[in-house]
């Protein structure tokens, strides 16, 4: 049984923000495979599936990006998910727009969510896919940019490899991180240098 995390803040307010890539994702994944993310008595909207006969959970934390792992930790509690079985989807800022990258685990990278994932799991040996969405200049504050909305260009950069990250999701969720990393290698062979 997967559990998908993306990584936002809740509200219309944030909605097209850098912060909130990882829940543009899952509202992608959810819209090409007619799935609806639903509030619950926790502090996440869910949904669960199944992929082919793989069990897996989508979920968006209601508690703001810095809180993240609060959410997570209730959910897989309540479900009993090993946190290997977790994929957290999130912006990273030291990538360029529309580039990507996995990590099996790792250090947060001083990224506020990853932090209170580790720190509320206790581990940082979960799956992640970091998308880039650019630095900000030297004059502006990492809070404030992360904060701000995407140009149409840079969005339009990002979203092209949405189709791509919709079957990196879908491997990780027939074959974990193994399979998802797999498929990952072999298919940025043949693509553009934006996956790195």
């Amino acid at each position: 049984m997967k559990l998908i995390v993306g990584i936002g803040n809740p509200g219309l307010k944030y909605r097209n923000t850098r912060h909130n890539i990882g829940f543009r994702v899952l509202d992608k994944f959810c819209e090409e495979n007619n799935l609806k993310l639903k509030p619950t008595k926790g502090e996440y909207w869910l949904v669960e599936s199944m992929l082919n006969t793989f069990h897996f959970f989508l979920m968006k934390p209601s508690t703001y990006v810095n809180n993240s792992g609060i959410a997570i930790q209730d959910f897989i509690l309540k479900e009993n998910i090993n946190i290997s079985d977790i994929l957290v989807i999130y912006d990273d800022t030291n990538l360029n727009p529309g580039n990507l990258r996995i990590r099996k685990s790792g250090s947060d990278g001083g990224h506020n969510g990853l932090k209170s994932i580790i720190y509320h799991l206790g581990n940082d040996q979960f799956t992640r896919i970091r998308i880039g969405v650019g630095s900000p200049n030297a004059n502006q504050d990492l809070a404030d940019y992360v904060l701000s909305y995407f140009p149409e260009n840079e969005l339009n950069e990002i979203e092209k490899n949405f189709p791509f990250i919709l079957q990196l999701i879908e491997k990780f969720i027939i074959g974990g991180t193994d399979g998802m990393l797999n498929y990952y290698s072999i298919e940025s062979k043949d693509r553009s240098s934006n996956i790195t």
